[in-house]
């Protein structure tokens, strides 16, 4: 099959490498507004193919296994980051049905009701009456929302310009645009604690991601180590387990999390961490910047395509 032939050619020999796939969200349906994101139906498919094709193990193992330089060929992981509702309630059904293990990184600060901040602006966006949305008074501009697609666009433009400021300002200012806006948000999206308990006694892997998601490379040292520890603590306490993973927030090296947060992360006795550069990790990686990618095509195809580009991408780090 050209499917297999290709992935074969791009791994000569039984190469030993890692593919890691990150997912946020898995949707029960479509959303009109983030056509691109996953829903069952694509996600079911999607790792469906990747167990057709690819050894897909849990990440710990195949952390352990990188390690003792055992990985098999063409290894592959799932990963889910941030904590979204829909990860134990549509995603773990799926995982289920394929046998296949996932490992869920969970920013603690959000759950039992917690919004994270790009969360709000999208659904404020979604639910702002027809018109323009006036941000002008907060420094944000000036977005017309008549369409779908004005709402599309005015989307990442509010979110480029919040993104990088330090945590108590974005949110300040997020809180500000709801106000403007005049909407009521959900309280939904993330993860209870019953969730994460549902995910780990499926078997499912349950990781660190912090407490409030903040750009690690933004904070002083004290903070930074402070937001990595005590995620770790509080998942620990709720699963009753120890969390031997983490995933950098947002997670480019050199922009996002530095050399220093990778000794952070190897001080607190996680056995491994995750970036979101793309690649695949070769026979002996930086076990504490494992790269990762997001598989957004759509087509078998296409999807394989990227799968095997994937394999021959060498990730960049800290």
């Amino acid at each position: 099959m050209l499917e297999k032939g290709l992935l074969s050619l791009l791994s000569p020999g039984g190469a030993k490498g890692l593919s890691i796939l990150i997912y946020h969200r898995v949707l029960p349906h479509k959303d009109p507004l983030f056509p691109s994101e996953v829903d069952a139906a694509e996600f079911s498919a999607q790792i469906a193919m990747l167990k057709s094709r690819f050894n897909v193990l849990p990440l710990i193992d195949a952390v352990r296994r990188a390690r003792a330089g055992t990985l098999p060929a063409r290894a592959a992981a799932i990963t889910f980051d941030d904590g979204y509702a829909d990860n134990a309630e549509v995603a773990l059904p799926l995982l289920q049905r394929h046998g296949l293990h996932a490992t869920f990184f969970v920013a603690t600060g959000f759950l039992n009701g917690g919004r994270m901040w790009n969360d709000s602006v999208y659904e404020l966006v979604r639910r702002a009456p027809d018109g323009v949305l006036d941000a002008t008074p907060l420094g944000l501009g000036s977005h017309p929302l008549h369409t779908i697609g004005d709402r599309q666009r005015a989307i990442p433009a509010l979110i480029g310009q919040l993104k990088y400021l330090p945590i108590a300002e974005r949110q300040r200012q997020v809180d500000r645009l709801v106000a403007l806006a005049g909407v009521t948000l959900p309280d939904d999206l993330m993860m209870t604690s019953a969730q994460v308990r549902k995910l780990h006694a499926a078997g499912m892997g349950i990781g660190a991601h912090t407490v409030n998601h903040p750009i690690l490379a933004r904070l002083p040292d004290d903070e930074a180590r402070r937001e990595i520890a005590q995620g770790k603590h509080a998942l620990e306490e709720l699963i009753d387990a120890r969390v031997p993973l983490f995933a950098y927030p947002n997670g480019k090296p050199g922009e996002d999390y530095e050399a220093r947060h990778v000794a952070m992360a190897r001080e607190l006795q996680f056995e491994g961490a995750v970036s979101t550069s793309w690649g695949a990790s070769r026979a002996r990686p930086d076990l504490f910047q494992l790269p990762r990618f997001t598989p957004w095509d759509r087509s078998r195809l296409r999807f394989v395509l990227r799968m095997a580009r994937n394999l021959t991408t060498s990730a960049q780090l800290a």
